[in-house]
Order: structure tokens, then sequence, then C-alpha cells
């Protein structure tokens, strides 16, 4: 046993979550409470992350929501949450798979509830978002980075990419 190396010692903390950013549209409010509508929304979500001390990362979530009925915005919602996160004995791969995975799933639930309430207050119906799996988009988007494009993958419409590859849901 004296042949073992000490290892250094793993440590994911969250250490803040706060909203960066966040708004909310309603262009055709109030006409749009008169009529019959048909709702269609979409769900564009995309993670960053920069490094902003030693083993200290922000990490960010943007969820985009749109309601539309027919080629008519009824809503349209975007939050960036955000969180910092501190990593510290992970190897590199580790690492990028907590900041593509963990960190996003663990800011998701206060984005989702801010995104409810927020739709709420603006007249329209309880908005629920279901339930994501980021290991799963995560483990998707090194898939397709694998696969092609020299290992670079397009942005998805509209975004400008993230850990997930800008994945749209």
């Amino acid at each position: 046993m004296a042949d073992e190396q000490p290892q250094q010692t793993r440590q994911l903390a969250l250490q803040k979550i706060y909203v960066k950013d966040f708004s909310f549209e309603s262009p055709k409010a109030p006409g749009v409470f008169t009529t019959e509508v048909s709702p269609q929304t979409q769900l564009n979500i995309r993670t960053g992350t920069q490094e902003i001390a030693p083993n200290v990362h922000e990490v960010t979530l943007t969820l985009t929501v749109e309601t539309k009925d027919r080629d008519s915005t009824m809503f349209l919602v975007e939050i960036v949450q955000a969180g910092i996160f501190s990593i510290q004995g992970y190897t590199a791969e580790e690492r990028a798979m907590l900041i593509g995975s963990f960190c996003p799933n663990a800011l998701y639930p206060f984005a989702r509830e801010a995104v409810a309430d927020v739709v709420g207050k603006g007249g329209f119906p309880q908005l629920l978002l279901q339930p994501i799996n980021f290991d799963a988009l995560y483990a998707q988007a090194q898939q397709e980075r694998s696969e092609g494009n020299g290992g670079q993958r397009p942005p998805a419409e509209g975004n400008g990419g993230g850990p997930d590859g800008g994945e749209t849901h």
C-alpha cells in the first residue's frame, strides 16, 4: 500500500444560483385573450460556461420558450439562469461532463419555475415544462461532435451552441 499515490480530493459545490437575464413578451395582448387559438410551444435550450477563477465556473442555462398560434407569437420568454460551481479534482473529460450535464440539471428547476411564474403573470394558462435528461443531451452532443464536421457541430437554428451543442426541443 506504500506505492499508492494520494488522490486529489474531488469537489463539486454549487456556490450561487442567480438569474442573469430574463424577458417576457406578449406582442398580441390583449387581443390574444379574446380569440380562439391553437397554441404550439417550442422550447430551445442552450448552455454556456466560463471559468471565473481557478476551478470555479459560471454555467449558464438559457431557455427560450415561444408559443405561437399559426404564425403569430402569443408569448416569448427567455431566461438565462446561471450558477457558480466549484469543480476540482476531476479530469478534463469529467469536468466537461459535469459542466455539460450535472450543472444544467441543477439549474433547470429554477429556470422552469421562473418561466411558469412569468407565463401565469402574463395572463396565460400555467406552462409546465417537462423534465429534461441533460445526461442524454450531453451524450448526444458528444456523439455528434465526434461523427463529423471535423469535430465541429454547427449551432442549432437561432443560437450559438454551448456544451450541449445548443439543442432545440
